[in-house]
C-alpha cells in the first residue's frame, strides 16, 4: 500500500492492492473495476501500485500462482487479523479461465473481450517450433513476451520485450523455437492469410 493510503476517505481503498494483483473473487474483481474507474482516490492508489504489479510478470509462475491451500491459509490469517470473514472462492468457482488449444501447438487463455471495440486480451502460449499463421492487423496489436523467445518477422523478442503493430501492417512469420508465453491485446477482426 502506498504511503498515506490509510488516511484515505474511501472505505474501499484497502482492497485496491488485492484488486491490483487479481486476488479477489471474480464478482468482487468486477465490482472493484467499476469502483476504481469512478473513484479518484482508488484510481490513484492503483496507479501507485503499477510499477510493482508490472514487475510481477518476471516472477516464477509458482510465486504468481501459489497452491490453493496457501491461498486458504492466507485468507484465514487475514480474516483472523482483521475480524472480517475470509474471502474464499466457492468450490466450483474458477479464479481464472482455462487454457484452450486453438491450433496445433498454440494455446490461448482469454482474459477479456471488448465487443464494442472489437478487441481481445489473452495469454498466448506457443509450443517449441510452433508458428502463428501470417496475418494482417485490423487494429493495433500489443504483445508483451513473458517467457521464451518469439520471432515476429525479423525481430527476435526476449522475456520482457514489447511489440506494437498498427492497423494495416502484417506479420508474415511469427514463431518460437523455444516455446513462449505472451500477453496479447489485439483486434478479433485480424485477417489470416488464406482465410
Amino acid at each position: 500500500m502506498s504511503p498515506g493510503a490509510h488516511l484515505s476517505a474511501c472505505t474501499r481503498a484497502d482492497v485496491v492492492p488485492l484488486f491490483a494483483v487479481g486476488a479477489l473473487p471474480p464478482e468482487q474483481m468486477r465490482a472493484m473495476e467499476a469502483h476504481v474507474a469512478a473513484c479518484p482516490e482508488c484510481g490513484k492508489e492503483l496507479e501507485s501500485l503499477r510499477e510493482v504489479t508490472e514487475s510481477l510478470a518476471s516472477w516464477p509462475t509458482d510465486v504468481l500462482r501459489p497452491a490453493p491451500d496457501l491461498w486458504n491459509r492466507l485468507t484465514e490469517r487475514i480474516a483472523a487479523e482483521t475480524g472480517k470473514p475470509p474471502m474464499l472462492p466457492r468450490e466450483n468457482e474458477r479464479l481464472e479461465p482455462e487454457w484452450k488449444e486453438v491450433a496445433p501447438g498454440i494455446s490461448c487463455k482469454l482474459l477479456a473481450t471488448d465487443s464494442e471495440r472489437g478487441r481481445v486480451s489473452m495469454l498466448v502460449r506457443l509450443a517449441p517450433g510452433a508458428a502463428y499463421p501470417p496475418h494482417t492487423h485490423a487494429g493495433s496489436e500489443e504483445l508483451h513476451l513473458l517467457d521464451g523467445e518469439l520471432w515476429i518477422n525479423d525481430r527476435k523478442l526476449h522475456p520482457g520485450d514489447y511489440n506494437r503493430a498498427v492497423a494495416g501492417t502484417s506479420d508474415v512469420r511469427v514463431w518460437s523455437g523455444t516455446g513462449c508465453t505472451c500477453v496479447l491485446i489485439t483486434s478479433f477482426h485480424d485477417v489470416l492469410a488464406g482465410a
